[in-house]
């Protein structure tokens, strides 16, 4: 972006159950502290694979809110342990790649998405994936992909 500080840039993660998400936790907050940026969070709730119990759907979608606030708790804490300011919280509903790609485009202050890589077998992860390939010189921000194997050392010495 024309014009941006280092104070305005703020990193995004994605927020989701992979055990990469720490090492890209990490990279951002630790990069933010020393770039004097922040840290944004995404969690998004995915919608429930059945629609044919309206009661049923709606205490689940309260249960996953729930369990998506605790996380963000939690994550926010930690972000600001290693960075020294809180995060910005963004949760959505719907699909993880629609809503990140919505939310890229609707808020300029986002400068760059970090994520982490998978180190299995089955290759980086679903979202690294599609970011990186598919539509990778469509995005208005860079990724950065943190390899998921690294160590604190490691990513403090990068950051």
């Amino acid at each position: 972006m024309v014009g941006e500080t280092p104070a305005s840039r703020v990193m995004l993660v994605v927020i989701d159950e992979s055990a990469e998400l720490q090492v890209a936790l990490r990279y951002a907050a630790l990069r933010a502290r020393h770039t004097g940026g922040r840290v944004a969070l995404l969690y998004v709730i995915e919608p429930a694979d059945s629609q044919q119990w309206r009661g049923v759907e709606d205490l689940m979608r309260e249960e996953s809110r729930a369990a998506a606030e605790a996380t963000m708790k939690r994550l926010s804490e930690q972000v600001f342990e290693a960075s020294g300011a809180m995060p910005i919280l963004y949760m959505r509903e719907g699909k993880v790649r629609d809503e990140l790609l919505k939310l890229i485009e609707e808020e300029p202050l986002i400068s760059i998405l970090v994520l982490g890589a998978a180190t299995g077998p089955e290759g980086p992860g679903p979202l690294v994936a599609h970011l990186a390939g598919k539509i990778a010189g469509r995005l208005r921000i860079p990724v950065t992909i943190v390899p998921g194997g690294l160590s604190d050392d490691q990513i403090a010495a990068i950051s």
